[in-house]
C-alpha cells in the first residue's frame, strides 16, 4: 500500500474512534517561529485534525518572546483540562533554551515524545514503523542502519528499532565512507536523516530486498523538495519525498493524541 493510502485508511479509523468518545481530542500547538517549513507543517497538522474530527489549536507567539513568557504559555496549556496533547513547534528562537522548554511540557501531554518521562513514542519513528509493519516488514533480527544521530530522528529511531529486536548501526558524519558502504551493502533497512540532497545514490550497493526510508527534506535548485536519497534506487521499498515520512509523522502525532485521550479517560 502506498503511504497516502495507508494514511487515509488510518485517519478513517481514528475518525470512527473519535466519534465514540465523550470528549473531542484537543491538541495545542505553541509556535514561536516564522519558519516556512514549520508553517507548512503546522497547517498540515491542523488539516489532519479537522479531517479526523480532532480539535487543533494554534498559539502563535512572536519570535521576540522571552523564555519566561513561553514557559508561562506552556504551563497554561499543561493546566488546561480541555487540552489533551501539547507540542512546542521547533525550531525555537535563539533566546530560548530548547531543552528547558521540552522538559516543561507535562509528560502526559507530550505527544511529540520528547520529554524523558513521556510514555509516547516520538512521532517520526512511530510513523515509520507503523507503515513498515503494515507492509509486512519483519523487524526481528534484521540489520538496520540509521544515517544521522539527531535528537529528533536518528537517536530515537535507533532506540525504537532496538526495541523491535533489530541489529542497529548508527552511521554519522565521522563514519568513514568505506565503512558506510560496507554497512549499507549488508543492511535490510536504511533510515536516512542527514539533510543532504541525494546523498544515498547508486555509488552504494544495496540488497534488492532492502527498504530505504527517506526522512530528508531538501530544497533543490529546481525549487522542489527532494530527499536524502535519489529516486528509484534498486531496492524493494523506497519512501518518496514529498508525500512520505512527513505524512507518517503527522499521522503518528494524531495516534499519540488519541492515546493521550484514552489514557486520561481510563484514569
Amino acid at each position: 500500500m502506498d503511504i497516502k493510502s495507508f494514511v487515509a485508511k488510518r485517519k478513517a479509523e481514528l475518525s470512527a474512534m473519535a466519534k465514540s468518545l465523550p470528549v473531542v481530542p484537543t491538541l495545542m500547538i505553541i509556535q514561536a517561529n516564522d519558519d516556512p517549513a514549520s508553517n507548512s507543517y503546522v497547517r498540515g497538522k491542523i488539516k489532519d485534525g479537522e479531517e479526523i474530527g480532532f480539535k487543533v489549536l494554534l498559539n502563535k507567539l512572536p519570535t521576540t518572546v522571552t523564555q519566561a513568557e513561553l514557559l508561562k504559555e506552556v504551563e497554561k496549556a499543561n493546566e488546561d483540562p480541555n487540552i489533551h496533547g501539547l507540542i512546542v513547534q521547533l525550531p525555537l528562537p535563539k533566546q530560548i533554551d530548547e531543552k528547558a522548554v521540552k522538559l516543561a511540557v507535562n509528560p502526559s501531554k507530550d505527544v511529540d515524545g520528547f520529554h524523558p518521562l513521556s510514555s509516547f513514542i516520538p512521532c517520526t519513528p512511530k510513523g515509520i514503523v507503523a507503515y513498515l509493519k503494515a507492509e509486512g516488514f519483519d523487524f526481528k533480527g534484521k540489520n538496520a542502519v540509521v544515517l544521522g544521530r539527531s535528537e529528533i530522528v536518528g537517536k530515537p529511531m535507533a532506540k525504537f528499532l532496538l526495541s523491535l529486536d533489530c541489529n542497529v548501526t548508527v552511521l554519522h558524519s565521522k563514519t568513514s565512507m568505506e565503512d558506510k558502504k560496507a554497512y549499507i551493502k549488508m543492511t535490510d533497512l536504511i533510515v536516512v536523516a542527514i539533510g543532504r540532497l541525494g546523498y544515498l545514490d547508486n555509488s552504494f550497493e544495496y540488497k534488492s530486498s532492502a527498504v530505504i526510508v527517506d526522512v530528508g527534506i531538501n530544497r533543490g535548485e529546481d525549487g522542489k523538495l527532494h530527499g536524502d536519497a535519489v529516486p528509484n534506487l534498486p531496492v524493494a521499498i523506497q519512501t518518496p519525498v514529498p508525500g512520505g515520512v512527513g505524512l507518517l509523522t503527522r499521522l503518528a502525532l494524531m495516534d499519540n493524541l488519541m492515546e493521550a485521550v484514552n489514557h486520561e479517560l481510563r484514569d
